[in-house]
């Protein structure tokens, strides 16, 4: 089975930096999505990014365009995601995900179609 954890949270100042990782095993192909998501305190879940692993496509949620960057390591298994300019409304906790089938990156931010979650990790960002 997939498994994956994130970690990297924690508190920081507003216009701080903080870089998440999501540390992944058990791909049985080449061809799969991981995604960061973040859920607010009564917020919904909403995706932050993705990238593909078959050609390292990424994709944004318009909130965070400019300021975090998703980019993977295949070597170690892990995808990160470097938040700089962080802003106090990006307080969340933040979980990775991961899709094996085939998913469309039209439809990358529902968070029902992945497959495998890791556990949350905390991000606070303090005014």
């Amino acid at each position: 089975d997939v498994q994956l954890q994130a970690s990297g949270g924690g508190l920081v100042q507003a216009g701080g930096s903080l870089r998440l990782s999501c540390a992944a095993s058990g791909f049985t192909s080449d061809d799969y999505v991981i995604a960061w998501f973040r859920q607010a305190p009564g917020k919904e879940r909403e995706g932050v990014s993705c990238i593909n692993s078959s050609d390292g496509s990424t994709r944004y949620a318009d909130s965070v365009k400019g300021r975090f960057t998703i980019s993977s390591d295949n070597a170690k298994n892990t995808v990160y995601l470097q938040m700089n300019s962080l802003k106090p409304e990006d307080t969340a906790v933040y979980y990775c995900a991961a899709d094996t089938g085939n998913l469309s990156p039209l439809i990358w931010q529902y968070s029902e179609l992945y497959d495998y979650w890791g556990q949350g990790t905390l991000v606070t960002v303090s005014s």
